[in-house]
């Protein structure tokens, strides 16, 4: 729970919006912990996950990868047991993650 609520509060320092921690653990296992967040532009997105990678990395915490970092639409930052997904609104809204892991329980840190 620590690192969820370090990867909160980066994105809240970077104005990241609308922030959703959702525990999926028991609906995947491809992480326990998934991070939706949205960024004003492209551009946002990609100082957020610099920002994010960076500070993480400061503290030790392993990045296992970053993608979509290149365009910055929607950029997921792997960090194993919590992924993080960085997206533009329009991609959020196109993309519906909230919609499908609606079945999440929502974390509160």
């Amino acid at each position: 729970m620590e690192k969820l609520r370090l990867v909160k509060e980066l994105l809240e320092e970077k104005k990241a919006q609308n922030i959703v921690l959702l525990d999926v653990s028991t609906l995947t296992n491809i992480a326990d912990f998934f991070v939706i967040a949205t960024a004003n532009s492209t551009t946002h997105a990609k100082a957020l996950a610099d920002y994010l990678t960076d500070k993480l990395e400061e503290r030790g915490y392993l990045i296992d990868h970053v993608e979509g970092k290149e365009f910055g639409n929607w950029i997921l930052v792997d960090l194993l047991d919590v992924v993080v997904h960085i997206l533009t609104k329009e991609w959020r809204e196109h993309y519906g993650l909230d919609w499908i892991w609606a079945e999440a329980r929502r974390v509160e840190v």
